[in-house]
């Protein structure tokens, strides 16, 4: 009994001690979150003087900070510069949260970083360039926010993205022809922001992708006729846009479709096969009000 109880002292003591080797300059990161952000009112807080392994959505790794999981925990608040310094992570998630301010430059240097979901908080300015420097990024999800500016070229760089969610914020300008190299890509949202300009041709290139997302902007042109390429698409939403042809929807393969809304154009469009039994298809066209209901 007494070695059992040996036993167990020792360990609980090399457990502690092992969490507590993680460097001074990523504890020191994680408390200048917690106090710029109000930890004290978050739901599930942090207790500084325990073990960081020990403190809530933080996962330690070989003595290092790789995992933050803080979804909707009431955070309101900026994230320091020195958030830079946890260079071991891979998992950031603040998503439902209140946060404000820019993020800060020093993000890019999470260069081990994976997964980046900020959706659904109070974050304005632009997104930083220097995004493109977070080369092992698989998803970057960032909808629901205040960004504003264009969309950086930079994120063309992130080759093994496969998630990427920038809707519902105040983005402008044209879609990067950049984003046509994300090879590995399976979902673009682009939703509801002021994007104009054409679709890139170079989307013709994303052939792994199965969510297209570009509803509610200023997007123009014609459908690139490129889009016959894209043999994995499942969902392609691209109503309440301004395109002045949608002929080249009809080149698409859309028996594949389970979502398909788009507006309507002046001629009837002629899709090759689509499966009405598991496609949900929407002509999203708003009628004027004194129209006469009969007329097509």
């Amino acid at each position: 009994m007494r070695n059992t109880l040996i036993l167990f002292i020792v360990l609980l003591g090399s457990t502690f001690f092992a969490s507590a080797r993680v460097s001074k300059a990523e504890t020191k990161a994680l408390v200048d979150f917690y106090e710029s952000t109000n930890g004290a009112e978050w739901v599930r807080g942090w207790d500084l003087s325990a073990p960081v392994s020990q403190w809530y959505g933080v996962t330690v790794e070989n003595d290092h900070v790789v995992e933050i999981n803080l979804f909707r925990n009431n955070i309101k608040g900026v994230l320091p510069a020195s958030f830079g310094k946890l260079i071991h992570l891979r998992v950031l998630n603040l998503a439902f949260n209140g946060l404000t301010g820019e993020l800060p430059e020093s993000i890019s240097k999470l260069e081990n970083l994976e997964v980046l979901k900020i959706e659904m908080n109070r974050f304005k300015g632009a997104l930083p360039a220097s995004f493109g420097e977070l080369r092992n990024l698989k998803e970057l999800t960032a909808f629901n926010n205040f960004f504003s500016g264009s969309i950086p070229e930079s994120l063309g760089q992130l080759t093994k993205l496969k998630v990427l969610n920038l809707s519902s914020n105040n983005l402008k300008g044209a879609i990067p022809e950049s984003l046509g190299e994300l090879n590995e890509l399976e979902s673009l949202g682009l939703f509801e922001n002021t994007l104009q300009g054409a679709i890139p041709r170079e989307f013709g290139k994303l052939v792994q992708l199965k969510e297209l997302i570009l509803a509610n902007n200023q997007l123009d042109g014609e459908i690139p006729r490129e889009f016959s390429q894209l043999a994995s698409l499942e969902i392609l939403q691209i109503q309440n846009n301004k395109f002045n042809s949608l002929k080249n929807l009809e080149t698409m393969n859309t028996r594949q479709f389970l979502v398909f809304d788009y507006d309507k154009g002046d001629l009837k469009l002629n899709f090759k096969e689509i499966d009405f039994k598991k496609t949900r298809v929407v002509d999203t066209k708003f009628e004027d009000p004194d129209e006469d209901p009969d007329h097509n």
